[in-house]
């Protein structure tokens, strides 16, 4: 994947304070690409570990369509991606009106920017979930043309920012813009710090010295390392700008054999990191989650020609080497060079 067509474009980042949006800054910003960042202030420490003063970042709330419309303006973007969300589930049960007003206007908000541009934008990819679909617990993958109906606030207003998407795409922009969704699952990787996540969990977990607490080591998910749906985002982004008519909503998920439980995966990690890592299972009264998830990737594959490149046990050994780095002090700039540099020239994988 040659990353050199992003070099002097102007690239718009909704979120680039949150885990992938650093990532994804700091690929475009290696890759030659003119960044603007518009999110909150973080809420982790990525984004100052990863200070970049290279891409231009203003602190704002998605839902303040002033504020957006101004920066986005002078920003003026080629290309836009879209991430700025509260993106955790039990979030979304604690303060679903955030929840729905960030998730929703939020998407809202953005479309309308681009809706109004006077100049030419070339590409826009709205970042959701796989949790979109209406979950009936299939054994089979979910595609892209099964129902969309979250259950709990967050997945249903990522439902809701996809089907926002789709009435933009289809009668509201000028169809030279072309307007996408991408739909990834659970992403790992060096430098989420956040709350109720598995891997950061387990991180600081076995860096406190402390057992590993796993609530729901049943559940099925399609873990990934986040490199690989930003690979995808890339993707999408660059070949809809060159030609418009495939834009829609696609699947990113990983190969068919890296679909583990989340007790599978502590255990992976838990060999990994080795000074005697264990885990427990851990009762706990939360709300519902879905316990099986599973996606059909063959559409991104086929139309795209996108495949995942690392699997499992890779993504997760990068991510202990990340977190062993910056425990240690290392160069955090210098680890995440050489992870992408490994990551993009890596053969892709039969999924």
């Amino acid at each position: 994947m040659d990353l050199s067509w992003y070099a002097g474009k102007r690239v718009f980042i909704t979120g680039h304070t949150g885990f992938k949006g650093v990532w994804l800054s700091f690929i475009l910003q290696r890759a030659g690409a003119l960044v603007t960042g518009y999110a909150l202030s973080p809420t982790t420490p990525l984004f100052g570990i990863v200070r970049n003063d290279q891409i231009a970042s203003e602190i704002g709330d998605i839902r303040d369509r002033d504020h957006l419309s101004e920066v986005f303006r002078d920003s003026h973007p080629d290309i836009v991606f879209h991430l700025a969300a509260q993106p955790l589930v039990l979030e979304g049960y604690r303060n679903p009106a955030l929840t729905f007003d960030t998730n929703v206007m939020g998407t809202v908000n953005l479309l309308e920017c681009v809706r109004l541009a006077d100049w030419e934008i070339s590409s826009v990819i709205n970042v959701t979930t796989d949790k979109v679909y209406e979950n009936n617990e299939w054994d089979w993958p979910y595609r892209e043309t099964d129902p969309l109906n979250g259950h709990d606030p967050y997945s249903n207003s990522k439902s809701c920012s996809e089907l926002v998407t789709s009435c933009y795409r289809s009668s509201l922009v000028d169809n030279s813009i072309p307007l996408s969704t991408a739909r990834a699952g659970n992403v790992i990787g060096g430098g989420d710090f956040a709350d109720n996540r598995i891997i950061p969990d387990c991180i600081r977990s076995v860096i406190d010295g402390s057992v590993i607490s796993v609530r729901n080591p049943h559940s099925v998910r399609p873990y990934q390392h986040v490199l690989e749906p930003l690979s995808a985002y890339l993707k999408l982004a660059e070949v809809t700008a060159q030609n418009s008519s495939l834009a829609s909503a696609y699947n990113v998920g990983p190969r068919d054999s890296d679909y583990l439980t989340t007790g599978e995966l502590a255990t992976l990690f838990c060999q990994l990191w080795g000074e005697g890592a264990r885990w427990e299972h851990e009762e706990v009264d939360n709300p519902p989650e879905s316990q099986l998830l599973r996606l059909d990737s063959s559409r991104i594959r086929k139309i795209l020609g996108w495949e995942p490149r690392w699997g499992i046990s890779q993504a997760v050994s990068a991510t202990v080497d990340w977190a062993k780095a910056w425990r240690r002090g290392d160069n955090i700039h210098a680890v995440m060079d050489h992870q992408i540099e490994q990551y993009f020239s890596a053969a892709p994988e039969q999924a």
